[in-house]
């Protein structure tokens, strides 16, 4: 072989030793996120155009997104992978799994990513009602993504049949007994449309966690080691829910979480009360005039925060770590946070997402958007407590007694508590 001959070939495999190298550094890094739905509509749809657009920007980064069916799934479903060993570096879950996340020693505080004066700017950005169930023991562990209030959505047209002013929704619970009384339509023994309509499956322990705080009294204390289940304005306050159905307002059994959204856009029920995250899709549906509202006050008007965080995991490599921190930015700044809500109905949040043209626009048309987000100036955390899982399902099954007549108010929520003091004993010091 020639010299010339030779030295092209040394020439050539640098080149595809080169060009090898190139591919092997041009190799994105891998991302696992869970994420749930727990409203209605082609949400899936919304969260894959947004890590889309993720990806499209950071080209370096692959993400794959994988919708885990409702809040209590997600968190099983991530937490298996995690103890399989299989890489998941960031979820949406449940804002109230904070501290159980914290127990298990799952997650990393976004304070460990946040160095540079950008970023700390950006984990104070978010409205402090959202950031209350993201918070402990002085860091930051979940970042408010899909957020919530519960608010009082009514037909417009019922109240004007009902010869009630569509433009003036109850504004307490004794208003709120009144109209549903006046709202309600029935033929002989058949009721055609109930007055009022609150879901007592599902997330029953957040609707009670509005009547409350409606009533002064919070579920839980900010270290969630201690619950107040049973005390005299928490009993009448389930006693009021009760109530309704008692009197003939709503209906009798439990209501369901996930059908109740069609039974108010098929005119079944004048009021219900739901997440906001609905809110697209109830404007979309309903063939009447929607009003949406705050939910009604007894001795202080408020409502819980819901919905989910972004949570980093203790999981996969330090790169895909980094890699995750930015999705989380990404999707939680100003634009797609505005995108989110105006395609969902759930809160943007940060002030700053009300900011952009695409939410100004839409509030602008779509005003009932905004009474979520006012609502936040009045609300209060979600029940976050250790055992977070257990200590809810406890609070869950004595409402449902209740609603169903199975118990009174007062021996329910006493068994609720001290099944709920015995759990968090090890977590009072």
């Amino acid at each position: 072989m020639s010299l010339q001959t030779r030295c092209l070939a040394l020439a050539l495999g640098a080149m595809s030793a080169l060009a090898t190298f190139g591919a092997a550094a041009a190799e994105p890094t891998h991302i696992t996120m869970y994420y749930p739905i727990s409203v209605g509509g082609p949400l899936t749809q919304v969260v894959d155009t947004l890590v889309g657009e993720f990806q499209q920007a950071n080209p370096d980064v692959k993400v794959e997104a994988i919708y885990a069916g409702n809040y209590d799934d997600a968190r099983t479903k991530a937490l298996a992978a995690l103890k399989a060993g299989t890489p998941v570096q960031t979820s949406v879950l449940f804002s109230i799994d904070l501290h159980e996340l914290k127990d298990l020693g799952v997650i990393r505080p976004f304070d460990d990513f946040a160095k540079t004066p950008e970023d700390r700017a950006w984990l104070k950005s978010f409205y402090p009602a959202l950031m209350e169930n993201g918070v402990a023991d002085g860091k930051t562990w979940g970042i408010p993504f899909q957020r919530s209030t519960i608010v009082m959505y009514y037909n417009k047209d019922a109240f004007r049949q009902a010869g009630l002013d569509p433009e003036k929704p109850p504004r307490t619970w004794a208003e709120l007994r009144a109209d549903a009384a006046k709202l309600v339509q029935k033929d002989g023994a058949t009721t055609h449309r109930w007055g009022v309509m609150i879901p007592s499956t599902g997330y029953a322990y957040w609707m009670f966690g509005a009547l409350t705080k409606q009533n002064g009294q919070p579920l839980m204390n900010p270290a969630g080691n201690k619950t107040f289940f049973n005390t005299p304005k928490s009993v009448e306050a389930l006693n009021y829910w009760a109530g309704l159905a008692q009197d003939g307002l709503s209906p009798k059994g439990l209501i369901e979480w996930g059908t109740l959204r069609q039974n108010f856009v098929e005119g079944k029920t004048a009021i219900m009360w739901h997440s906001t995250g609905n809110l697209t899709a109830v404007m979309k549906e309903a063939k009447f005039d929607v009003g949406v509202a705050p939910l009604p006050a007894h001795t202080e008007p408020g409502s819980p925060t819901g919905g989910g965080n972004f949570y980093l995991f203790k999981s996969g490599s330090e790169a895909e770590q980094q890699a995750a921190y930015r999705l989380v930015k990404f999707l939680t700044a100003p634009e797609r946070s505005a995108q989110w809500s105006v395609a969902t109905g759930y809160v943007g949040v940060s002030a700053a997402s009300y900011d952009t043209p695409a939410l100004k626009t839409y509030a602008a048309k779509v005003p009932q958007a905004l009474v979520a987000r006012d609502q936040l100036k009045v609300a209060t955390a979600e029940l976050a407590t250790h055992q977070a899982g257990r200590v809810r399902k406890l609070l869950d099954d004595a409402i449902q007694s209740v609603i169903t007549g199975q118990q009174a108010a007062q021996p329910a929520l006493d068994a609720a508590q001290a099944q709920a003091d015995r759990l968090l004993k090890p977590y009072q010091r």
